[in-house]
């Protein structure tokens, strides 16, 4: 089955370049929903009134429009601003690359807006008076991490306030069947390769690589089962995962150090090819 590509990002696209393991769909206990708590308000400024004049944004951005592989003040102005917003472009250094490029993709699936690897008008104007993402768990955990299988994005909450937002891929829904080396004996392996729905914990982890079944794993922090989130070389625009979720690399390195053990884990939704 072929699948949508975007023009000039190949490299970042290119499914399979890390497989997923321990990710096939399996059984697991789902929590009892938490008790309410307070969330983190919204960034977007509130309406104006009928016939008020439009406020002006309390941040202007460059307006310049900017395609991979630029460089510059609009693209370190950029990286800050998605910084300030919870986003995670990468290092602050004025180069429009594939870190920054999912960082993008995260901000303009949350705002409405078709993912694109340019940065023109439509964006500017979100980045200048942006959108909070959608909670999916109104009366959740202080601390909890959110999947968004509709918009492909992970949220994550740290005492009531939003720390991370994240471009994610996860599980494809095509079932598969694979044959690998594994405890010394060639095996064939199938599954359903979806994430599923539901409520549960962060359960154990492993740092660095992880090599199972299907394949390896940076920094996974499992949740469901076989189910984790962990970091990929190929994180693209749709579920291309056995089950597991993907995100990019430099926010798996992150990750563990904001997401402890038994923190629960919501996930919502479901993709629409």
């Amino acid at each position: 089955m072929g699948f949508p590509r975007l023009p000039g990002v190949a490299a970042l696209l290119t499914a399979g370049a890390v497989a997923v393991s321990g990710c096939g769909t399996q059984s697991a206990l789902r929590t009892a929903a938490p008790p309410p708590s307070s969330l983190a308000a919204s960034v977007a400024p509130p309406a104006a009134g009928k016939n008020a004049p439009a406020a002006e944004p309390a941040v202007v951005a460059p307006r310049k429009t900017l395609r991979l592989g630029a460089k510059g003040s609009a693209v370190k102005w950029l990286q800050k601003r998605l910084i300030e917003l919870g986003y995670r472009p990468g290092k602050v250094d004025g180069q429009y690359g594939t870190t920054t490029l999912a960082a993008v993709w995260a901000f303009q699936k949350v705002n409405g807006i078709k993912p694109t690897s340019t940065i023109a008008r439509r964006t500017w104007e979100a980045l200048e008076r942006p959108r909070a993402p959608r909670v999916l768990v109104p009366n959740g955990r202080p601390t909890r991490a959110e999947v968004d299988l509709t918009r492909q994005v992970m949220t994550l909450y740290v005492r009531g306030r939003l720390k991370l937002i994240s471009h994610i891929s996860s599980g494809s829904g095509i079932p598969y069947c694979e044959t690998a080396t594994w405890q010394g004996r060639k095996q064939r392996f199938c599954g359903s390769a979806t994430t599923p729905t539901g409520d549960y914990r962060t359960t154990w982890r492993v740092g660095g690589w992880h090599r199972s079944y299907l394949g390896q794993l940076y920094n996974p922090i499992f949740f469901n089962g076989g189910i984790a989130f962990h970091g990929a070389l190929s994180v693209p625009l749709y579920p291309a995962s056995h089950g597991c979720v993907r995100m990019p690399m430099n926010v798996a390195e992150e990750l563990p150090g904001l997401l402890g053990k038994g923190v629960p884990v919501h996930v919502r939704g479901k993709f629409r090819r």
